[in-house]
């Protein structure tokens, strides 16, 4: 099923658009620039307040509590014990001995597709063919049929119930008193099957017919021919038996210690983990989570420079072919000062901490300007001599 439109967009307009694109694109590499500094910042501080934390930490034992390590860094193994049961309220649904409970539903609705073909015309006017594919799938968000391009036989009804993940309130490690938050992440993932007793429970709640399928429910007439707005529910236990714990030990608990520069630590683990372990684990995440944002923040230079410079490309249009070498250029103009800049931004924050890095990644930026205007040169042909 599908539902074809085509639109024009004349070259004035897309002129406007291009000039608010490239207002976008100037806030985009602000911002961008903005974020490579901080993230440089945010990833020396976490990387000293671990070295400072790992300096500090005391492995204690998680059977009693000794009073002479309040408001010191500890680290904790043992065993996870309950009293409180993860349960769904709302159909009675628990999961007896478990750390946490989650109740994940999907809905058979509709799902839009699109499909875009653009073509620029004599004069810098654009075309655009985009085709509509309306197919029925499972998924676990609803999607709004009224934001559908042709929303008419398609409507998809709110959802009776939606996921949800339910956790305990406390549990204890040890002598040591934790929040359920705090453990319900560690715990292993497995389905709860659920019984005809807990069917009955459902079938008071949601309308339609509430069938047993593969250990949870069927919301709907028939389980072979799913119809729109039907739902298939189904539950996951987490389980934790040992799990271990770096923070400040506060009378009988456990919260996040601060360190002297005002980062805080609070790291958890399953099973009997060691303090140095936890500690080179925090700092590899720390490593991925700065390059990752390195990464979006390149993206975003990338994507600011190229709105930035689309003006250009859009005035070029008036004829086709200028308007395709154009953006050529300026995709590469784009690159260059991505790759030129993101570098320079990333040296800096790093500049105060780790100088040798910091002069290789300047020296990078520095060759790649240098072979751009080495290669330039190399592409324009010599002069003849004069006769």
């Amino acid at each position: 099923m599908s539902f074809t439109e085509t639109t024009r967009t004349s070259w004035f307009a897309r002129m406007k658009n291009a000039l608010v694109g490239a207002v976008i694109g100037i806030v985009l590499v602000v911002v961008a620039i903005w974020a490579l500094v901080w993230n440089e910042g945010r990833s020396i501080k976490s990387y000293r307040a671990l070295v400072e934390g790992a300096g500090l930490v005391q492995s204690v034992s998680a059977d009693t509590i000794d009073p002479a390590n309040e408001g010191k860094l500890i680290h904790i193994s043992g065993k996870v014990e309950t009293s409180d049961v993860p349960t769904d309220s709302e159909f009675g649904i628990a999961a007896d001995g478990a750390v946490a409970l989650r109740r994940d539903v999907e809905m058979y609705q509709w799902v839009e597709k699109s499909e875009s073909k653009r073509e620029t015309k004599l004069g810098g006017s654009e075309e655009t063919v985009t085709t509509y594919t309306y197919a029925k799938e499972w998924r676990s968000d609803r999607q709004d049929s009224g934001d559908f391009r042709q929303p008419e036989g398609h409507e998809n009804p709110e959802m009776q119930v939606e996921s949800q993940s339910f956790t305990i309130d406390t549990a204890t490690v040890g002598a040591f008193t934790v929040s359920g938050e705090d453990v319900a992440g560690l715990g292993d993932q497995r389905d709860l099957p659920v019984s005809e007793a807990d069917r009955g429970r459902v079938q008071e709640y949601l309308s339609g017919t509430v069938l047993l399928d593969r250990g949870g429910f069927y919301v709907g007439s028939a389980k072979s021919a799913p119809q729109v707005g039907d739902l298939r529910i189904r539950y996951t236990r987490s389980d934790l038996s040992e799990a271990s714990f770096v923070a400040e030990q506060r009378a009988e608990g456990l919260q996040p210690f601060t360190t002297s520069n005002g980062r805080e630590i609070f790291l958890n683990a399953s099973g009997k983990a060691s303090a140095a372990e936890m500690f080179d684990t925090a700092q590899a995440e720390n490593t991925l989570i700065t390059w990752l944002v390195r990464f979006g923040g390149l993206v975003g230079l990338m994507i600011g420079f190229s709105l930035i410079f689309s003006i250009l490309g859009v005035i070029a249009d008036f004829v086709p072919l200028a308007g395709s070498l154009v953006r050529f250029g300026t995709g590469l103009a784009a690159f260059v000062l991505t790759a030129v800049i993101g570098p320079l931004v990333i040296a800096i924050g790093w500049f105060a901490y780790r100088p040798l890095l910091s002069l290789g990644l300047l020296a990078a930026g520095g060759l790649v300007a240098v072979a751009v205007v080495w290669l330039r040169r190399r592409s324009v042909p010599a002069s003849s001599p004069a006769a």
